[in-house]
């Protein structure tokens, strides 16, 4: 069996006169054969928070909430991973065609794909077990969650006769993906404020880097 993860970084607004609109946003995907390592990473790294910071943590992993130490020893851990594999499409966002700034869902679900294309395209994870495609909640919205489960479902299976099983989790419900969450914000930093501290130390996992657009 094999697994894909999912989260993003950035957003996906184009005001850019707004001063929290991001010049990219970021989606990585983290593949792995087995789920149960990562348990380990989160509880270690839990067990080491200070009791004042226990008494204020919510119980989830949250790269954005964490000091740097924190997030240094997970990409650490992360970094030791036998199996573990990043794969990363990052956009410019001033460069992204306006019919698709006007159409996010659609432009979300489109990097996304391209994204699983070229996963099955270059046979990055064996296709011939069952896959299962684990993305990080971002929408509340039903319609919009089932309309990217089955568009991811159907393209594989009519582009790749892959029948990849989708899901939409939290971080709290999936702990794989406080995991990526970590990874994406590392490579969000790299581009975003031009930090590459945090994307170096997962680079050895990293097979592939493109931009789009």
């Amino acid at each position: 069996m094999a697994y894909i993860f999912m989260d993003e970084s950035g957003d996906l607004g184009f005001d850019f006169s707004k001063a929290r609109t991001t010049k990219y946003f970021i989606i990585t995907f983290l593949f792995v054969k087995e789920k149960k390592p990562v348990e380990r990473i989160v509880r270690s790294i839990m067990r080491s928070l200070p009791k004042t910071m226990k008494k204020k943590h919510c119980g989830v992993l949250h790269c954005h909430d964490e000091v740097s130490s924190v997030r240094k020893k997970l990409l650490e851990k992360v970094a030791q991973l036998d199996d573990a594999k990043i794969m990363i499409v990052y956009l410019n966002k001033k460069k992204v065609y306006t019919k698709l700034q006007d159409a996010k869902d659609i432009l979300y679900n489109y990097v996304t794909n391209i994204l699983l294309d070229r996963v099955f395209g270059k046979k990055i994870i064996p296709t011939h077990e069952k896959i299962h495609f684990i993305a990080s909640k971002r929408e509340t919205n039903r319609f919009l969650n089932a309309n990217f489960k089955s568009y991811l479902h159907n393209t594989s299976l009519s582009n790749h006769n892959i029948p990849l099983h989708v899901e939409i989790r939290t971080p709290a419900e999936e702990k794989w993906l406080q995991i990526v969450d970590f990874l994406s914000r590392a490579i969000f930093r790299k581009y975003e404020y031009a930090d590459e501290s945090y994307a170096n130390m997962i680079k050895n996992k990293i097979i592939e880097e493109n931009h789009l657009f």
